[in-house]
């Protein structure tokens, strides 16, 4: 009788392992922008394609909108594991302690896509992503969301129409550092608390590429949208090291694949969005837009570049000089 016991608890026990061995691996995404953004269908297109390339081993959970966490907790989520994947914006690092991220929040660093691209996909990007380690955190790919534009309650054609506007911007140094060049007064504020701030007039304005505008309806509490395409807002995919290095090898390929392919959908769909955010926003009737002339965007440049040496110190000389030679930017032709 005890061997039938032991022989029937090691056939159940190996039902039991079995089942274990075969229950999927869960990984949270979380993010803080709706679904119907650039970022939010990107995570939705890598859950897709992660699930069908690891044939259901790997179970995505992609939680958005802030369900999960707000920007401002959930890199630290990550670092003690409670979320397996983020892609926050790249100012988030700075915070962290990884300040040379912060070279892509300076303003008018990158004209267009194909240079932004040269950074993001090239010796620079990795080096930056690879800064992470140390935090515990694997960086994946960089995801684009837009060029950002400004919108208040008031008409912004120059510089000097942005004196005293209280803006809201993320936690970065060199947003503070670029709004106060204009005159403007920075605000740090929650991504998700942005649009009820708009509302009450606990700020007058914003910085956004247009999809994030439109599909947080701020645009429904913003009378003014100029069309400066100042700066870049991007996303760095990222996970918990000890999460990524723990999965079996077979795994890490087939998601890093996945990765490839939705990486090329998002930077893809962003400007998709952006035009289609651009569309919609003009059609609600609710905001004027105004596109500054080739002069007027010219002295938005020359406000604000003196942000780029003032941040030297902060990023480092040699990675803005190597962005630079990269771009064929020279600040000293203005």
């Amino acid at each position: 009788m005890k061997i039938r016991a032991l022989v029937m608890g090691l056939v159940v026990g190996s039902f039991s392992m079995a089942a274990f061995a075969q229950a999927p691996i869960i990984i949270k995404f979380s993010h803080v922008v709706a679904n119907d953004t650039p970022k939010g269908h990107a995570a939705d297109f890598f859950k897709k394609k992660a699930e069908e390339l690891t044939k259901g081993k790997v179970k995505i959970e992609v939680y958005a909108n802030s369900t999960l966490y707000k920007d401002k907790e959930e890199m630290e989520a990550l670092q003690i594991g409670a979320v397996q994947m983020l892609a926050p914006s790249l100012a988030k690092f700075g915070p962290l302690g990884v300040k040379e991220f912060e070279v892509f929040d300076l303003p008018y660093m990158f004209d267009d896509y194909n240079e932004l691209h040269r950074v993001t996909q090239g010796p620079a990007g990795k080096m930056l992503l690879d800064k992470l380690e140390p935090k515990g955190i694997r960086g994946l790919a960089y995801w684009d969301n837009g060029f950002k534009s400004f919108s208040s309650n008031k008409p912004m054609k120059s510089p000097a129409d942005m004196k005293g506007l209280k803006m809201r911007i993320q936690s970065s140094k060199v947003l503070e550092s670029q709004m106060r060049a204009l005159g403007s007064l920075p605000q740090v504020l929650a991504f998700s608390e942005v649009y009820q701030a708009l509302q009450t007039g606990v700020v007058d304005g914003t910085e956004n590429p247009i999809s994030n505008l439109y599909t947080q309806k701020m645009h429904e509490v913003q009378k003014h949208l100029t069309l400066t395409e100042h700066g870049y807002l991007g996303y760095a995919v990222i996970t918990n090291k000890k999460f990524w290095d723990g999965l079996p090898a077979d795994i890490r390929k087939q998601l890093e694949e996945a990765m490839v392919e939705a990486t090329k959908f998002a930077n893809d769909v962003a400007k998709k969005e952006n035009d289609a955010g651009l569309e919609a926003v003009k059609k609600s009737g609710k905001t004027t837009i105004y596109t500054p002339t080739a002069a007027e965007r010219l002295e938005f440049k020359k406000a604000t570049v003196k942000v780029h040496s003032e941040m030297e110190s902060r990023i480092g000389k040699e990675l803005i000089q190597s962005i630079y030679k990269e771009t064929g930017f020279d600040p000293a032709k203005l």
